[in-house]
């Protein structure tokens, strides 16, 4: 009995618990199965969370549902919740009363021998205090179902804060495109009278621009910004209601009273008197309204975590969109000014071939000319011209 491992399910949309005994090396998959079984709720539409909000890895057996050594083995719980379902509005029935505590229920003032009134009133408080419990598991199911928001928020502000960075990379890119083409064109303009043209190239980097400031809509992302901004107030909100505490008080003091009422019953001596059960049942109805009361506030408030919850779950998807549609701009403005820089060196290796002709022509001619000035001009004996340019006598030497 003591290796037997037992699985305790509560069904947050029920409030019902049910306990499953686990075969050696069973699946999480075969324990979905028998959760759909017992509670209606599809393998696909489950949600099946710890108490530190982690959602159970299909990919480890089922035994991971349950503790290891004996500290609250019985106790622990896996929290179920439906994926198709954001408010959980019940109705929620109470624990249902035994046939005794029924019967005084029924009628409060009925005179009962004090043995028999001290079975009934520890059923009572059994009752009570099984009351107080039910409630401390469903707001531990709203606490994990909490902590699974903060864990997915966490994920959107990480992917959120990324994308964020890559649009204003690219706005800056952009910018920078921007201008350097804007400067290439005026250059390119500049030289074209005396330089190098080519209508088909400025035709290409005017459709170059033309295609970055379409670019620039994917860094437009102000409307998902909005939204999760709007989102993230929204959940700190909810985590400073005062439903995300513990509600309990009222109940716990209710125990307390009836505890005490128990322990005045049992002091007093058993011969042959008669009570009832005014007081106890009082207890028993303002815990039972009590609960009514907080899990009403309980649900109301998991309904609005798993709203949120939804409403992340479906910008994940539009963020992942927008982040492809960065990273594909990013990329196409990258590879245009790639392209345009490799043409502008292109364009200057063609001037550099037609400056070096050029040089070479003009080499050769003057090669041919001084060849022609040799024949008229005087040598000296020593083939030298006998007197430099520049101490030829001038008119005003006389």
């Amino acid at each position: 009995v003591l290796f037997l491992q037992i699985v305790h399910i509560l069904n947050m949309t029920s409030a019902k618990i049910v306990s499953f005994l686990l075969h050696p090396e069973e699946s999480l998959h075969s324990l979905q199965n028998r959760i759909e079984f017992e509670t209606g709720i599809s393998t696909g539409n489950q949600e099946l969370l710890l108490e530190t909000g982690i959602c159970l890895d299909p990919r480890k057996p089922a035994s991971q549902c349950v503790i290891d050594g004996v500290r609250g083995w019985d106790s622990y719980m896996v929290y179920l919740f439906d994926k198709g379902k954001t408010v959980y509005d019940g109705p929620f029935a109470s624990r249902s009363l035994s046939d005794c505590v029924n019967y005084i229920v029924q009628d409060s003032k009925i005179q009962l021998p004090i043995p028999q009134l001290r079975k009934v009133w520890a059923e009572a408080v059994h009752y009570v205090i099984g009351l107080k419990e039910d409630y401390g598991r469903l707001f531990q199911g709203q606490r994990a179902a909490m902590l699974s928001l903060l864990r997915y928020n966490a994920n959107l502000i990480k992917m959120k804060n990324n994308m964020v960075s890559a649009s204003q990379q690219l706005k800056a890119k952009l910018e920078f495109f921007h201008q350097s083409i804007r400067l290439d064109l005026e250059r390119y303009s500049d030289q074209m009278a005396y330089g190098i043209s080519s209508e088909k190239m400025l035709k290409a980097w005017k459709e170059m621009e033309e295609k970055a400031s379409q670019c620039a809509q994917a860094e437009d992302i102000g409307h998902l910004d909005e939204q999760i901004m709007a989102l993230h107030t929204e959940i700190v909100e909810l985590q400073k209601s005062p439903y995300a505490r513990r509600q309990g008080e009222v109940m716990e003091s209710l125990e307390q009273r009836a505890i005490d009422l128990y322990k005045q019953l049992k002091t007093r001596p058993p011969d042959h008197a008669y009570s009832d059960s005014t007081d106890m049942v009082k207890i028993i109805v303002q815990t039972v309204q009590s609960q009514d009361r907080v899990l009403k506030e309980l649900f109301g408030h998991l309904s609005k975590l798993l709203g949120c919850k939804q409403k992340i779950i479906d910008l994940l998807p539009k963020i992942e969109v927008a982040l492809n549609n960065i990273k594909e701009a990013d990329n196409s403005v990258m590879q245009m000014q790639g392209k345009r820089q490799r043409e502008i060196w292109h364009l200057l290796k063609i001037a550099c071939t037609q400056s070096s002709s050029r040089s070479l022509v003009s080499s050769s001619l003057e090669g041919t000319a001084s060849t022609a000035t040799s024949t008229w001009l005087p040598q000296s004996s020593s083939g030298n011209v006998p007197y430099p340019l520049s101490s030829m006598s001038t008119p005003e030497d006389g």
